[in-house]
């Protein structure tokens, strides 16, 4: 009985002592994300003035019209039916915008975890007509400072649009890491072609379908398909109605950074190195070979039974050293692959390749023209030095680039007097 009673109040003791302690808190900077609610978001397509460039990046280009990626903010339409005159036409807001492709006269774009179709009949009067909500996984942006420890994300506020380091304070020894995955505006694009479709430059006359897009890209238009990648994961979107898109299943595909259409075939860069996917059953596409690489971030581009690939340095891609372009026989059928030249490159970006002529954005470097008619005999025709390139596309005879300080417009229809005749600037901010 005696012992019993010991045990009673021992453990009514340990109970009060427990009740008393104080539960610790500590006050620091964290990283406090701040919303922009689904009712905003999903409110916030409209058709605005034509605005300043300030962070440009993917490109697309359809009929008359370049449209040119506002990091996270919308799109601009840039007329280029007069080439040496481009003209900053409209700005399109859309929220979270990263990627678009283009269909008929539908332009499709991310919106952070939305997919959203716009009517482009009328490039004045842009308006939104289609939208699949949550199709894409909840994201969240990279802090300016990644040192700083996260508050907590509330996904039923809406999507985190930015962060803001504020002194809060929280229970000690509590650790909260978003199990979000994060986006980087800087890295990933699209690119697009199917070798079946012809570009017009200037008016109306151009008979393509689909859009014409640069390498560093993560949206590729097929048949009736808009194919998505997009954390690890291949969104099918059925477009055949162009104005109203259906999800139409998805796959996994692995670590993959761009994505290019071509000849029946999608070609995935990743940071190992390519994957190619069969087309042959547009809904259901499967692996049919590979190509290693060191790990590096690598765009690639297709045409005529050779691959180029830059691979690029960086903490993202988990490599320090590789900076250079690779070319890269393959088989018919894809399936064997075979590297027939390297070229020792600084910061490679964007590619893009019209006939024997391969445009490549080396980063600071500039931008670098090769004649490739010989494949393992890379023939530099021309450097432009002193601009900061990012991606590009080449249309009969004319180029499309994008970089840090702006848009820039060349003429190659003389390979051997390739020359700048057309410059938006960026505006800092």
């Amino acid at each position: 009985m005696k012992n019993i009673y010991f045990y009673l109040l021992s453990l009514a003791s340990v109970l009060c002592l427990s009740s008393c302690m104080d539960k610790y808190s500590e006050e620091l900077m964290l990283n406090t994300p701040v919303y922009l609610d689904y009712a905003t978001l999903r409110s916030s397509v409209k058709s605005a003035q034509a605005q300043d460039l300030v962070k440009p990046g993917k490109i697309c280009f359809k009929d008359q019209y370049l449209y040119i990626v506002e990091y996270g903010k919308g799109i601009h339409a840039i007329d280029v039916s007069d080439p040496a005159n481009p003209r900053n036409k409209t700005f399109i807001d859309v929220p979270g915008c990263v990627d678009i492709a283009v269909k008929d006269n539908f332009l499709y774009a991310d919106s952070y975890v939305d997919l959203v179709t716009i009517d482009i009949s009328d490039i004045n009067q842009p308006k939104e007509v289609n939208r699949l909500k949550d199709v894409f996984p909840y994201t969240v942006p990279t802090p300016e400072n990644v040192n700083i420890p996260y508050a907590s994300v509330d996904q039923a506020k809406g999507v985190v649009v930015s962060w803001e380091a504020k002194r809060q304070k929280r229970d000690l020894q509590q650790n909260y890491y978003p199990s979000y995955p994060t986006f980087d505006y800087g890295v990933n694009s699209w690119s697009l072609s199917t070798g079946k479709s012809a570009y017009v430059l200037g008016g109306t006359g151009s008979t393509a379908v689909f859009g014409k897009s640069g390498s560093m890209a993560r949206f590729g238009l097929y048949d009736k398909y808009l194919y998505i990648v997009n954390n690890y994961i291949l969104y099918m979107i059925d477009v055949e109605d162009a104005g109203s898109p259906i999800q139409a299943g998805s796959l996994s595909v692995g670590n993959v950074e761009t994505l290019f259409v071509y000849d029946g075939y999608m070609f995935f860069g990743t940071p190992s190195g390519m994957s190619v996917y069969s087309l042959s059953v547009p809904n259901s596409p499967y692996s049919v070979g590979n190509f290693w690489h060191v790990t590096s971030c690598d765009p690639v581009v297709i045409q005529d039974g050779y691959a180029y690939i830059t691979l690029r340095s960086g903490t993202s891609c988990n490599n320090t050293t590789v900076n250079r372009l690779d070319i890269v026989k393959c088989s018919d059928d894809y399936k064997q692959f075979s590297l027939v030249n390297s070229q020792n490159l600084t910061e490679p970006y964007g590619l893009g390749i019209d006939k024997n002529v391969l445009f490549v954005c080396d980063g600071s470097s500039g931008l670098k023209v090769y004649d490739v008619t010989d494949k393992t005999q890379l023939s530099l025709l021309n450097t432009f030095k002193n601009i900061q390139t990012y991606d590009v596309i080449p249309v009969g005879g004319y180029l499309f680039m994008t970089g840090n300080d702006g848009f820039y417009l060349y003429d190659y229809s003389n390979i051997n007097n390739i020359r700048q005749i057309g410059h938006i600037p960026v505006v800092k901010q």
